[in-house]
C-alpha cells in the first residue's frame, strides 16, 4: 500500500497553517547593499511581435532577499551547489527586539538577549534557523541604510559572541535578518566583517535582508530557504517562506 503520509500533512498545513513569504520581490527597486548596483532587466522577447515573453536579468548574487555560502567570504568555503536541500528546511525561532531597535538603530544582539527569549520560549533546538527581527525591512529601500549628516550608515547587526553562542551552544542551523549585513556598520569597519565571516566559516545558512518577519510567531514555524544550486556559486538571490502555525 502506498505511503501517503506526507499528502495528508501537507493537507493539513494547506488549511492549518499560515505560509509566509519573506522575500523582498525582485526589482531595480529591491533594497540591497549599498556596494552593488541595481538589477538591470532587459526584454529579449516580447509577446507584442513573439510568441514568448522573456528577459535577461543582471544582478550580483548578493542582492536582495538573498543567500551566502561560505565561500562568499572564506577561500575555500563549500558553494551554493554543495549546500544539500536538507539544510534548506529548519525550525524557525525569531527573537523580536523592535522596541530595543526602535529606541537605537545600532542595537546589537546580545547573548544576553537570547537567554533572555529562552527563559519566555525555551532553549532554542539544534538545527534551528535564528531571526533577529528588527523591523528595519518595515523601511522604504532609499531609507534602509539610515545614512547620518556624515554619510556614515546606521542599522542595528549580530554581536560576534551572539552567533558564537548559537553555533557552539546552541549548534543552530543558521540566521537571517532584515537588514543588508550581518554587523552593524558601526564596528563593521573596524572589524573587518568579522561577525558575518564567523557564521559563513561555520558553514551555517545565512540570509539577509528578510521580510514580512513579523507575520512569524517566535516558535513552532519551519522556515524554507530555496535558491538555484549555482556552479561554484558565492550567492543568489533567495526565494525564504516559512509555514507557521495558525493563532
Amino acid at each position: 500500500m502506498a505511503n501517503l503520509q506526507l499528502w495528508q500533512q501537507y493537507a493539513a498545513w494547506k488549511t492549518q497553517c499560515d505560509w509566509v513569504d519573506l522575500t523582498h520581490p525582485l526589482s531595480p527597486e529591491t533594497p540591497h547593499w549599498v556596494g552593488w548596483p541595481p538589477l538591470k532587466v532587459e526584454t529579449m522577447a516580447s509577446l507584442d511581435n513573439s510568441l514568448f515573453s522573456a528577459h535577461s536579468y543582471t544582478t550580483v548574487g548578493q542582492y536582495g532577499t538573498h543567500v551566502d555560502s561560505a565561500a562568499h567570504m572564506v577561500r575555500g568555503g563549500r558553494t551554493l551547489d554543495q549546500i544539500p536541500v536538507e539544510e534548506m528546511v529548519m525550525p524557525l525561532c525569531v527573537v523580536d527586539k523592535r522596541d530595543a531597535v526602535a529606541e537605537n538603530p545600532d542595537y546589537v544582539l546580545t547573548v544576553e538577549d537570547i537567554l533572555e527569549w529562552e527563559k519566555t520560549w525555551g532553549q532554542i533546538p539544534a538545527g534551528a534557523f535564528v531571526i533577529f527581527q528588527s523591523g528595519w525591512s518595515k523601511r522604504p529601500a532609499a531609507e534602509m541604510d539610515n545614512l547620518d549628516a556624515e554619510g556614515n550608515r546606521h542599522f542595528p547587526g549580530w554581536q560576534l559572541e551572539t552567533l558564537k553562542f548559537l553555533v557552539e551552544q546552541r549548534n543552530i542551523g543558521g540566521v537571517g535578518h532584515e537588514t543588508s549585513d550581518t554587523e552593524a556598520p558601526i564596528t563593521s569597519g573596524k572589524t573587518n566583517y568579522e561577525v558575518e565571516y564567523y557564521i559563513l566559516s561555520q558553514n551555517k545558512m545565512h540570509l539577509e535582508l528578510l521580510t514580512n518577519v513579523d507575520r512569524c510567531p517566535p516558535v513552532g514555524g519551519l522556515v524554507f530557504c530555496t535558491f538555484p544550486a549555482v556552479s561554484g556559486g558565492t550567492g543568489f538571490p533567495a526565494r525564504c517562506f516559512a509555514l507557521c502555525p495558525k493563532e
